[in-house]
């Protein structure tokens, strides 16, 4: 027979007889960390309240900029209407505008036709770099 008999009952406490298992979480760490990070949300919560006052257009009225369509002039509250009509599938738009034009009736645009459910992308150029080496 290959039974090996001990004194223990079986029940799987052989080795660690008469020591009981450590029950308690240790809090003080938890404490520690959790002050740590209060005092750096209150260092760094001022910081928030700064910023830069910055005054946005508003894009409901009209403005006095020309709007074109295809180098014809097109009035702005129509302008979606207009493109619709001529460009019948058209789901976006490429918007063009001169450096100099104030952003108020760029906003105007974007906004009447992000309202017409078409996608508006900015035509841009890019900057000269050969020029700002010199």
């Amino acid at each position: 027979m290959a039974f090996s008999m001990n004194s223990s009952s079986g029940l799987g406490r052989g080795r660690f007889r008469g020591t009981p298992a450590l029950a308690e979480i240790n809090i003080v760490p938890l404490v520690d960390v959790v002050l740590v990070l209060l005092i750096i949300f209150m260092l760094t919560a001022h910081v928030m309240d700064f910023g830069l006052q910055v005054e946005v257009p508003k894009v409901k009225p009209a403005k006095d900029g020309a709007s074109y369509l295809n180098d014809r002039p097109v009035n702005i509250h129509l302008l979606a209407d207009e493109i619709h009509k001529h460009f019948h599938k058209a789901s976006s738009v490429y918007l063009r505008a001169d450096r100099r034009t104030p952003f108020d009736p760029i906003a105007q645009v974007i906004a009447t036709l992000g309202e017409a459910k078409l996608a508006v992308s900015v035509v841009t150029q890019p900057e000269d770099l050969t020029d700002k080496r010199r």
